[in-house]
């Protein structure tokens, strides 16, 4: 069989992206993002309290749970979050994903709610963590977590050019619990 030169030319046209990578040492990548992740584990558990959002509708009270707990080894933390209304229904259902990314060393959230989705910097503080979310042009909602006493207290400020910051958002939680999620409880190989 005879390989034309147009073909052996894509083929290696194709090839040459994936051998021109940067190698990365495999065990070094998941070591580096568990010991960054690390710094989080005190966020782990299960979190209960009172909330507020401003909707389109005006001031919305709920009670908000928090589920968060390491996945992949370690290398990512997941939360997801549900405000339950007065009445027992779910108003609020969040998805969020904390990574680590050793070559730029930064923190990473993806989060998925109410439709909308995104990868957003995340910063850990002494006490907590800051991350933002894009809220028109030149706008963001920054909300700031603090950590103490078994109580997580975020607040969402909407900032937009030189106005005044307006809070949006605010959940006051109880750490209520431990939990294995969502490692646990994996499907067995049979």
């Amino acid at each position: 069989m005879r390989i034309s030169p147009a073909a052996l030319a894509l083929a290696l046209l194709c090839a040459t992206p994936l051998s021109a990578q940067p190698r990365r040492d495999p065990p070094a990548q998941p070591a580096a993002q568990r010991e960054a992740m690390a710094r989080l584990a005190w966020m782990n558990g299960v979190w209960r309290g009172p909330a507020w959002a401003i909707t389109a509708d005006g001031r919305h009270e709920m009670t908000q749970t928090e589920r968060i707990g390491s996945f992949l080894g370690g290398s990512v933390t997941m939360i997801e979050g549900r405000g339950y209304n007065a009445d027992g229904t779910v108003g609020f259902n969040a998805l969020g994903v904390i990574s680590y990314n050793p070559p730029t060393t930064s923190y990473l959230i993806t989060s998925w709610a109410q439709g909308n989705f995104g990868t957003f910097s995340f910063r850990p503080t002494s006490d907590g963590y800051v991350w933002e979310v894009p809220a028109g042009p030149a706008a963001v909602i920054r909300y700031t977590a603090t950590i103490r006493d078994g109580t997580l207290r975020e607040t969402g400020e909407r900032i937009a050019g030189d106005a005044a910051p307006v809070q949006v958002f605010e959940m006051n939680l109880r750490r209520v619990a431990d939990t294995a999620w969502p490692a646990a409880d994996p499907v067995p190989m049979r």
